[in-house]
């Protein structure tokens, strides 16, 4: 499974992105999609996966501003942030693990190889 991530940039602090990962090989629509970040200096920590059900789990810190979503034909999954914060600035990676939408990262087995986000302010 190959994962690619897509839609990091350079925002204003109050803006918004939307990133998107799509993934090829041999994927599977019961697999769980998570996006996780790590700013310079810090471990790497969760900020939302989707199951195949579609539930969502959100970090509690940032769940007030994040929309995640997926496109299972199309083997893409979204996250949305809202109200972009100067801290939110880090390396964004998409993962796929069978499961439920751990927050963990030890549950996932692939990942992508993240795309950069910045908030200035």
């Amino acid at each position: 499974v190959q994962l690619v991530e897509s839609g990091g940039g350079l925002v204003q602090a109050g803006g918004s992105l939307r990133l998107s990962c799509v993934a090829s090989g041999r994927t599977t629509s019961v697999a769980a999609m998570a996006w996780f970040r790590q700013a310079p200096g810090k471990e790497r920590e969760f900020v939302a996966a989707i199951n195949w059900r579609h539930t969502p789990n959100y970090a509690d810190s940032m769940r007030d501003r994040l929309i995640i979503s997926r496109d299972i034909p199309a083997n893409t999954v979204y996250l949305q942030i809202l109200n972009l914060k100067p801290e939110d600035t880090a390396v964004y990676y998409c993962a796929e693990g069978l499961g439920w939408g751990s927050p963990q990262p030890k549950d996932y087995d692939y990942w992508g190889q993240g795309t950069q986000v910045t908030v200035s302010s």
